[in-house]
């Protein structure tokens, strides 16, 4: 396993260098390069670019400013406004799109519900009213969007895992995502270092998947620019990008180095990234947390989950002390009447150190479908941008 500290700049080091072995003969005829030790070019008919690649320059469509760009997930591209600039390396084979939910099964959901009863919100509002507490919630939230539109020197990655699977993890990562996307202007990258059937495209509304990141390991280059790389992205609502784990399919793998390539090379393009990742001990996982700047750790407010989650804080005490400096957890209330005390839990977690933050139980999150601001709750709307802001801030302490 590489180390976590050391990696990013080893890979950059490679990417600002000549490429590596075993692609210098195709990527310097690419690029342009002459080595003294260049050995004989290939055959003729090896190195004729694909014709869409041969169209004329002046045939290609440029795209119109502040249009997304147009890529192999753009349904309206044709093979020439699809096709990268010829320096840049195209995979051998180009994936098929696959939709997200089957269409066997598109019909077996519900109308998305409410986070909240009517009564509870009608409630809320007569409160908020008799009690004056309106413009202090403003200030609130006026000074939390201010933690998060901080403006940034490199992209800032965070790290979202949990212990056990229906912890609530990509329902976190995707809030954050959303939250980072809605009040930073600079844009905002969601990964899913999950391959084994992971949902965080179904949690973000998307609806086609074509390009994962193993794919996109094999044909990022440094020199490619925003335009190029979000061809390859799934395009989301407020200026972020989805690059999805899998298709759907069953045994899907990503490997470290993968997931290295991809990281390192994408960070210079988005503000913020937000990694879903594996449960814990996976090995992507503990990477991707290893060269995060902050950590999420999401658990449930269950008793095992609060067991579960103060042991891993216990083991994360001994290692160097921004490991758990910079992880935040993320209690999230599976039910409207948890089985625990979820505020004694909570305090009993950050006494290891860790900081804390409780996400209360929603109706609309706990449906499983896709996530529409809107529905979410209030109290689940406050708790969700006050957990992007901590985390955000955690981020800038590391560099």
């Amino acid at each position: 396993m590489p180390n976590g500290d050391n990696w990013q700049g080893d890979v950059l080091r490679d990417l600002r260098g000549t490429p590596p072995p075993q692609r210098a003969q195709s990527d310097g005829a690419a690029h342009g390069h002459h080595p003294a030790q260049e050995q004989q070019p290939p055959p003729q008919e090896q190195r004729q670019p694909p014709q869409e690649q041969r169209q004329p320059p002046q045939e290609q469509p440029q795209p119109r400013t502040g249009a997304r760009a147009p890529g192999p997930n753009s349904p309206a591209s044709s093979p020439t406004a699809a096709a990268p600039p010829a320096r840049t390396r195209r995979p051998a084979r180009s994936p098929d799109s696959r939709p997200v939910v089957d269409s066997a099964l598109s019909g077996t959901a519900r109308r998305p519900r409410q986070g909240e009863p009517a009564a509870a919100r009608v409630s809320r509002a007569i409160r908020r009213i008799v009690s004056s507490s309106a413009a202090r919630e403003v200030a609130e939230i006026t000074r939390t969007a201010e933690r998060i539109q901080q403006p940034v020197t490199t992209g800032r990655q965070i790290a979202v895992t949990s212990i056990r699977g229906g912890a609530g993890k990509t329902t976190v990562a995707a809030l954050l995502g959303t939250a980072y996307a809605h009040y930073r202007q600079d844009p905002v990258l969601l990964v899913e270092a999950d391959p084994a059937l992971g949902s965080l495209p179904l949690r973000l509304g998307a609806e086609t998947l074509r390009w994962t990141t193993a794919d996109l390991a094999d044909i990022v280059e440094p020199q490619m620019s925003l335009l190029d790389v979000t061809g390859y992205l799934v395009q989301l609502p407020d200026n972020a990008w989805l690059l999805p784990g899998s298709q759907g399919r069953i045994g899907a793998m990503l490997d470290t180095a993968a997931y290295e390539r991809v990281m390192v090379a994408l960070r210079r393009y988005f503000g913020v990234t937000v990694v879903d990742c594996e449960t814990l001990p996976a090995e992507v996982a503990r990477v991707a947390l290893s060269a995060a700047q902050a950590r999420v750790l999401a658990a449930p407010a269950t008793l095992d989950g609060i067991t579960s989650t103060y042991a891993v804080l216990q083991w994360m005490q001994g290692l160097p002390r921004h490991m758990i400096a910079g992880t935040v957890v993320a209690l999230t209330s599976t039910t409207s009447r948890p089985g625990i005390d979820v505020e004694d839990a909570a305090e009993k977690l950050r006494s290891t150190g860790a900081t804390v933050h409780v996400l209360p139980h929603d109706r609309h999150l706990a449906a499983g479908g896709a996530l529409r601001t809107e529905l979410l709750a209030r109290p689940t709307r406050l708790a969700a941008t006050k957990l992007a802001a901590e985390v955000f801030q955690l981020s800038q302490k590391r560099r």
